[in-house]
């Protein structure tokens, strides 16, 4: 049995799939869980069975994901080093255009769904030595973006989230942490039908794997919040030592001519 052990969400395509391939390339016994069952296939043929558990996965229903999480500990004695909640999805467009369903889709998948892992792991990641917690946040939780707003939203969540039990948990030798990056080639960017304005002004086009890279850093080390790229350093520090007239910026930088 591979000795570290980590559980990731979304692991069909994606920065999910770079990342259970870098681990497990590294040594690691990889959960991969996700909604596409023929993407899940597709990686645990990659992988091997003896080096993977696969399940298909709604983050979104908690009694799903309990009993995800009981059989995959099964396979691991009881013990997950790091919980990667990565699975997530993004509507953009007019607030008005993006129908209620979507917006509240959007919140149950990128904040509820993190809420369960937690809340689904929580024994076992207690259970393990100087286990993580690490979730993908995003550059738009920095302030929020209009024609991204629900989602931008709920990436402000994950980082609050992130703060708050990085320091409840401290006390179960657990660190919590996140990853902020701005827009990667991920099918859930690239296949977007209706694209934000943002997509064309702030677009890193960062590949999977250098996210992959960044997760295994933050699988090893203590930063609260690790940002990728330099446009997110750029974000931060425009927008905390120019305050007032960030408003301005954002609106500059992500609002379409018509909006």
């Amino acid at each position: 049995m591979n000795d570290k052990k980590i559980f990731i969400t979304g692991a069909a395509s994606g920065i999910g799939l770079e990342t259970a391939k870098l681990f497990a390339q590294r040594g690691w016994f990889v959960g991969i869980t996700d909604l596409n069952e023929k993407g899940l296939r597709s990686l645990e043929a990659e992988i091997g069975n003896n080096n993977c558990f696969s399940s298909v996965l709604d983050v979104t229903e908690q009694s799903a994901y309990m009993k995800v999480i009981e059989t995959f500990t099964k396979r691991t004695g009881g013990k997950i080093d790091v919980l990667f909640n990565n699975a997530g999805i993004l509507r953009m467009g007019k607030n008005e255009s993006i129908s209620l369903a979507d917006q509240h889709m959007t919140i149950d998948t990128n904040i509820k769904g993190i809420l369960n892992g937690i809340y689904c792991a929580l024994e076992y990641l207690k259970k393990t030595p100087r286990s993580r917690i690490i979730s993908m946040a995003s550059t738009s939780a920095l302030y929020g973006i209009p024609e991204m707003a629900v989602y931008s939203a709920s990436k402000h969540a994950v980082c609050a989230l992130t703060e708050a039990l990085d320091l409840e948990f401290e006390a179960y030798d657990i660190t919590v942490s996140d990853i902020i990056v701005p827009f990667v080639k991920t099918p859930m960017v690239t296949a977007a039908e209706k694209k934000a304005r943002s997509m064309d002004t702030l677009s890193a086009r960062i590949e999977p794997y250098k996210v992959a890279e960044t997760v295994w850093k933050a699988a090893h080390g203590q930063k609260l919040h690790w940002k990728i790229h330099f446009i997110t350093y750029l974000m931060i520090t425009t927008l905390w030592t120019l305050p007032a007239i960030r408003r301005a910026i954002v609106r500059f930088l992500c609002m379409s001519p018509n909006g």
